[in-house]
């Protein structure tokens, strides 16, 4: 098969902090909404971060009602986080209309999910109760911590056969589960990808482990919807989020010839490693800078073609100004031509879902020619002078040529990953 061939989106699912349903998260994002708030259990009472960005559940409009899609017996097989993976496939499948029958068809469709974390919550819970009795200890309790099972539980509701693949690589996770996948289509491994990310991780001692790395903001407790801000003078470190992104990516023609809608393209992908720090970022942001022209170079356009970039910035003091140093390298004078945006102001920082949902946003934003905003800038920090589209949503204007940007990824380990999505031409 050849190596050229291309690879569209045709089917998005979210479920994240601002609620449930692809164009319910859009409508919110772009009008402006946050959805981080603060942490009242009195478990969380001793750590120094009091604020996350969490799921809504309930029967409302973009409320999670996780009794209608699982009954009990599917809850004990699966965590909140392959929970949360279900229906946001649920929701790109069905976008993409795309259930087939064809036994052929199921072989030459495979799954790509990835997760940053098992379930510290499940872990914990399983070994007080190992400590009353043997027996207490679930069955399931393996296969709800293993990171490769919510590609699984897809694959076997779905009847999808081909290649079945998880990711884990931090806070890029998402991003490289839909590069992978992307890579699966161009190289003939699959016609179609379902792919993504998925996390919930709100728990005290994943929050607890985080504040002791000193990562998390802790000066936001009383007025949580202003704790996540990136670029801002005042940021001080990320909020954690929760959720799912999950895409459908298939081969062009293969989209053309069932006549369904097409979101946009990916059209090429970088990823590096920093070899530098476990938790910090290149100090002169080499590796991300490496990442995005990887990117750029398997896009085949060119630099000056790119007119948004969707940042990683997860609103630390150290991350934020590095991968502004990477792109004002990397793109020169034309760094000043770009909208540069951080989703986290709003939903905080989903971690292994952070790069799948991001992708989603950035395909709507090539796809709808508007340009999300960063919530919380008020004030820019030192050397942070591109356009961050503070606070309200801006018309990306089309131009004679498609509507090309690049999102980014990077993780604990030094692990950079970024996608180069293009509007349909």
């Amino acid at each position: 098969m050849s190596c050229a061939r291309r690879v569209v989106v045709t089917g998005l699912g979210l479920v994240t902090p601002l609620g449930v349903g692809t164009p319910h998260n859009w409508l919110q994002l772009t009008t402006g909404k946050v959805a981080t708030s603060a942490l009242t259990d009195p478990h969380f009472s001793q750590i120094p971060c009091r604020v996350a960005a969490i799921v809504p559940r309930g029967k409302g409009e973009g409320e999670l009602d996780v009794s209608s899609h699982f009954n009990s017996s599917d809850l004990r097989t699966m965590n909140s986080a392959i929970a949360y993976g279900l229906v946001a496939a649920q929701e790109a499948i069905e976008d993409a209309d795309w259930k087939p029958d064809d036994p052929k068809e199921q072989e030459r469709t495979g799954v790509a999910i990835g997760m940053g974390m098992v379930d510290l919550d499940d872990v914990v819970a399983t070994h007080k109760d190992f400590q009353h009795k043997y027996s207490k200890v679930s069955p399931y309790f393996v296969p709800r911590i293993l990171i490769n099972m919510a590609a699984g539980h897809i694959s076997m509701k779905y009847s999808f056969q081909g290649p079945n693949h998880s990711v884990s690589t931090a806070c890029a996770t998402g991003a490289h589960a839909i590069g992978d996948a992307f890579r699966f289509i161009k190289n003939g491994d699959a016609d179609v990808m379902i792919c993504g990310g998925l996390e919930a991780n709100i728990n005290p001692l994943a929050i607890a482990g985080f504040c002791r790395l000193r990562a998390l903001a802790t000066k936001f407790n009383d007025c949580p919807e202003r704790a996540s801000r990136p670029f801002d003078s005042q940021r001080e470190g990320f909020i954690m989020g929760e959720g799912a992104g999950v895409l459908v990516l298939e081969e062009y023609e293969h989209a053309i010839k069932r006549g369904i809608n097409i979101y946009g393209e990916i059209l090429g992908y970088g990823l590096t490693g920093d070899a530098h720090h476990f938790t910090a970022p290149r100090e002169d942001g080499k590796g991300a800078e490496r990442a995005m022209a990887r990117a750029i170079e398997e896009a085949q356009v060119n630099p000056d073609d790119i007119r948004y970039v969707n940042a990683h910035a997860t609103s630390t003091p150290l991350g934020d100004a590095i991968e502004v140093q990477a792109i004002k390298s990397l793109f020169k004078d034309h760094a000043q031509n770009l909208y540069v945006s951080s989703i986290k102001g709003a939903i905080g920082h989903l971690l292994g879902a952070a790069g799948a949902v991001e992708a989603i946003l950035t395909v709507l934003a090539c796809h709808a020619g508007y340009i999300p905003p960063t919530a919380n800038l008020d004030n820019p920090g030192p050397g942070l002078d591109l356009d961050f589209v503070p606070l309200e949503a801006k018309a990306w204007l089309q131009s004679p040529k498609r509507r090309i940007a690049l999102t980014n990824s990077f993780g604990f380990g030094g692990t950079n990953a970024t996608l180069c999505i293009g509007s349909c031409d």
